[in-house]
Formats: C-alpha cells, sequence, structure tokens
C-alpha cells in the first residue's frame, strides 16, 4: 500500500517528535542522575548518622554487601580510630503498615544491643501512624535493647513496647520489624562480623562523625 505525501509527511513529523523526546528524556536523566544520587547519599548520610555512634570513617564508603538467601543487603559499619568495629547498621523493610511498607534504618552494636533506630519511610497516616517519625520517646525505648532484655510486642499483643492512641497497627509492624532484624543478626553474626573485619585493620577513612 503505497503513501500519499500528506500521510509521508504525517510518518515523519511523528518520528521526529519521538526523536526529539528521546533526545530530551536522555538529556534530561543525564542531567538530573548526579543530583539525585548525591541527594539519596546525603539523605543516607543524615540516617545513618543517627543510628550510629560517633565514628571515624564514612560508612557509605566502608560498606559490605552481603548476600540473604539470593537477596542483596547492604551493612554500613561505623569504627572508631583504631578501626575496630562498633556498630553497623542496615535497612529493614515492614511489609504490614497500616498504608503500606515502612522502611527502618536499624544500628545495632556487635554485642547485638540496638543503639538506634529511624523510620527512613513510610506511608503512614498523619496525626496517627506517624509517631513512629515524630515520638521521639517511643523510637528512644528502643535504645540498648537486645533479643532477651524486651518482648518484641505492643502492650496491647501483651509485649513491651507503648503503641499510639487510635494507631496499633503501625508500631507493631516496626516492632515486629526490628526484632527480625535482631535475629537476622543473630543468625548471621559470625559472617557479617567477619567480613567486616577484614576492614577493621585499614586506616579511618574520612572523619564523618555522628552526632
Amino acid at each position: 500500500m503505497l503513501l500519499d505525501k500528506d500521510q509521508i509527511r504525517m510518518v515523519i513529523a511523528l518520528f521526529v517528535v519521538a526523536a526529539i523526546a528521546a533526545i530530551l528524556l536522555g538529556l534530561t536523566d543525564m542531567i538530573t542522575r548526579e543530583p539525585i544520587a548525591a541527594a539519596q547519599k546525603a539523605a543516607l548520610h543524615k540516617a545513618l548518622q543517627q543510628v550510629l555512634p560517633q565514628h571515624s570513617n564514612d560508612p557509605q564508603l566502608d560498606k559490605i554487601v552481603l548476600d540473604t538467601d539470593g537477596s542483596l543487603l547492604d551493612i554500613y559499619p561505623a569504627k572508631d580510630k583504631t578501626g575496630s568495629i562498633i556498630a553497623l547498621a542496615w535497612e529493614v523493610v515492614a511489609p504490614d503498615g497500616y498504608s503500606g511498607s515502612i522502611r527502618i534504618l536499624v544500628g545495632v552494636r556487635p554485642d547485638g544491643s540496638i543503639y538506634a533506630i529511624r523510620v527512613t519511610d513510610h506511608k503512614e497516616t498523619p496525626g496517627l501512624g506517624d509517631g513512629i517519625v515524630k515520638n521521639d520517646s517511643w523510637l528512644a525505648s528502643f535504645m540498648d535493647q537486645s533479643l532477651s532484655s524486651k518482648n518484641w510486642k505492643v502492650k496491647k499483643d501483651g509485649g513491651d513496647f507503648d503503641q499510639f492512641t487510635g494507631a496499633t497497627i503501625s508500631p507493631r509492624a516496626v516492632v515486629k520489624a526490628v526484632k527480625a532484624a535482631l535475629v537476622f543478626f543473630n543468625s548471621h553474626k559470625q559472617a557479617i562480623l567477619a567480613r567486616l573485619q577484614k576492614q577493621a585493620s585499614t586506616p579511618a577513612t574520612g572523619g564523618h562523625h555522628g552526632e
């Protein structure tokens, strides 16, 4: 089937528009890729400062990647001036939040006790479930706890952790996920610390300190 002149012009015009759109998308990706990556790195840096004790290295530079049953997990170590590991942090996901998944950064000492936790992403209801981010005393209740030091449930379920007025699902999901993080660490402690110890003898990289 032969195309007439108008149809040929239309095909050429569509081709040109598509080509220009592809070029613009490519340029936009090139322009925004580095700023987005820098912003993500800065956000992670800030979160790591909140869940790790004062340290003399850059945890992002010293991270290890652990293969856990086919899933890759980034683990960020905090080291003192001698290169000894004083804590490590990684992200866990609570899939059972009220409005979706809750991402939590957990900082754990080598002895298996929690230094601190921070929720890094959630979609919980403002004024109710978002207490998992805004309720400082509740977040502080995780500090220094280990698997054996608490009954890892909210009080409504017979455990030791508070829930919020009108909101139980969000804190329940966080408590469950943090407990799972400690179970994971206890199960993989030898492998994790063995990997990190290989780096412990290297000089501290950078002067990034926890707040």
